[in-house]
């Protein structure tokens, strides 16, 4: 029976939105496995690895009988990759679950698994908060803290990033414990106090799906859960359940060597000294004198690189190390042409921020080389 004919991109662009979630072995093999439903002339697409729930649709209406099945995300998207551009897709039902996908002599018999099977995050009904924000201001505000998070933390709740609200403010904040990053934006309305701690993937999937427009992206907090509701996708996630750091506390205030730097200059000479850093220990000397800074890098066989920028800074002179990773990240994440770096001695953080502009910080431990 066809159930369904549409374009390769009607099918493989709402696809290609829900599955970078699928686990590719799961205890539950249905899991590994995408939920298809069509409805009048809506088809949508929706993925869960229990923790995180997506869901999106086809933008056109498309024509063929309503159904529910679900089969393997990742050959199902494999096959329409390897489809031609604009070729016509068919599906078809056939008896004992078998789906038949086909486009012009090219023919794929698939396993499906029961729709009723699958398993669906139900989403919690009184939201603490909602608000919404041009797409392009939230994926800016990811982009400048979602390199900070940890990865495998044994302190789970660093594997994430904080979403907080207050007034009206929207605040991400992240941190591994080496490193913090906090990014701020204006809001027209008066949120209340709230906040919770986004899962890594669920960041990384959010971060990935919206678009650089004007476009709102709608944000439910609840009590154990958070939606993104954009277009025609649906984001439900779990939180961490756990206790973020006062990152106020680590916000160094007294640091008394600042001076401006261009991003651009800094970041090129970075990148060139990281060519002779150590590998495993990727640590970076920068040395402070009146009128200049030196970056210096060393690795294990003796070879040395070493970078001089002039910048306007008069006083006591500093050298102090960092892991060169940790600048690089910041200086290519962020899209301000000048930032401001505030030093105190080499066993003190330094605050990275933009000038006349409150709502970034970066804050970075210094490391002995």
């Amino acid at each position: 029976m066809l159930i369904l004919q549409a374009e390769r991109d009607a099918l493989l662009k709402p696809l290609l939105a829900v599955t970078g979630i699928v686990e590719r072995r799961h205890t539950l093999p249905i899991l590994s496995n995408v939920l298809i439903e069509k409805k009048g002339g809506v088809v949508s697409f929706l993925a869960t690895d229990l923790e995180i729930q997506i869901t999106t649709a086809s933008p056109d209406e498309l024509p063929g009988e309503d159904f529910r099945l679900t089969t393997s995300a990742k050959k199902l998207q494999d096959i329409l990759r390897a489809i031609p551009d604009k070729a016509v897709v068919t599906l078809e039902s056939l008896d004992g679950g078998r789906l038949v996908l086909k486009a012009g002599k090219s023919r794929f018999n698939l396993q499906t698994l029961p729709a009723d099977d699958f398993p669906l995050v139900s989403a919690a009904s009184q939201p603490q908060a909602v608000f919404s924000l041009p797409q392009r201001d939230l994926k800016r505000l990811l982009s400048q803290v979602q390199f900070a998070m940890a990865v495998q933390d044994i302190r789970y709740y660093l594997n994430g990033l904080l979403l907080q609200t207050e007034g009206n403010q929207v605040r991400l904040v992240s941190t591994d414990g080496h490193r913090l990053a906090f990014a701020a934006a204006e809001h027209d309305g008066d949120l209340p106090r709230s906040e919770l701690i986004l899962p890594r993937k669920t960041v990384l999937e959010l971060y990935k799906l919206l678009q650089d427009s004007d476009e709102p992206i709608s944000i439910e907090l609840l009590s154990n859960q958070v939606r993104f509701s954009f277009g025609a996708t649906v984001i439900i996630s779990k939180v961490v359940d756990g206790k973020f750091p006062d990152y106020n506390r680590v916000i160094p205030l007294d640091n008394d060597k600042l001076f401006l730097i261009e991003r651009l200059t800094f970041l090129h000479a970075l990148q060139r000294a990281a060519i002779l850093a150590n590998e495993k220990f990727r640590g970076v000397r920068l040395v402070l004198k009146n009128g200049a800074m030196s970056i210096l890098c060393t690795n294990s066989e003796q070879e040395e690189a070493e970078e001089e920028l002039e910048i306007a800074f008069q006083g006591d002179s500093l050298e102090i190390g960092f892991n060169i990773n940790y600048l690089l990240d910041v200086l290519t994440n962020l899209p301000a042409d000048t930032l401001q770096l505030a030093f105190g001695d080499a066993a003190r953080s330094a605050l990275f921020t933009i000038p006349g502009n409150s709502n970034f910080k970066y804050i970075v431990m210094p490391m002995r080389i």
